[in-house]
């Protein structure tokens, strides 16, 4: 049976182990962004996937993260994931906490939304490559 980490694309597997190494810090088109790693159960495998993904600390014990894939027209694999499961395990920096993952309201998304797109332009590029609204999910730790 094969590991999270060896399932991943190659790029992926390279960002986690850098930041298991570094306790959260990464380079290249991360560098200076926070960066989560979020575990899921697969939604139809059953399987544990592990993904780097940038986060919003929106307060109260809760983060924010973007089902944003670049842009895609598709929503990316962990957020079918987080949808059949939202149990979740979520490393940030030298921790590794359990969490329950759900879809933001639309008030509280408008809200950290643009703050996101504020911080990082980059988000705004990739709505505008797409006709779907970009899920905000919040993590809401234990």
């Amino acid at each position: 049976m094969s590991s999270p980490e060896d399932r991943a694309n190659e790029s992926n597997r390279r960002i986690i182990e850098e930041f298991r190494a570094s306790h959260g810090k990464v380079g290249g088109n991360f560098a200076g962004a926070p960066l989560l790693l979020l575990h899921t159960t697969g939604a139809k495998s059953g399987d544990e996937w592990i993904n780097p993904v940038m986060y919003q600390d929106v307060g109260e014990g809760q983060v924010a993260i973007f089902a944003s894939k670049g842009g895609a027209p598709s929503h990316p694999d962990w957020y079918h994931n987080i949808v059949a499961h939202p149990e979740v395990v979520v490393e940030i920096g030298a921790q590794t906490r359990p969490a329950r993952a759900r879809v933001a309201l639309p008030a509280e998304r408008a809200t950290i939304w643009s703050r996101q797109k504020a911080d990082f332009p980059n988000f705004a590029d990739y709505e505008a490559k797409t006709d779907r609204e970009i899920p905000v999910v919040i993590l809401e730790f234990a």
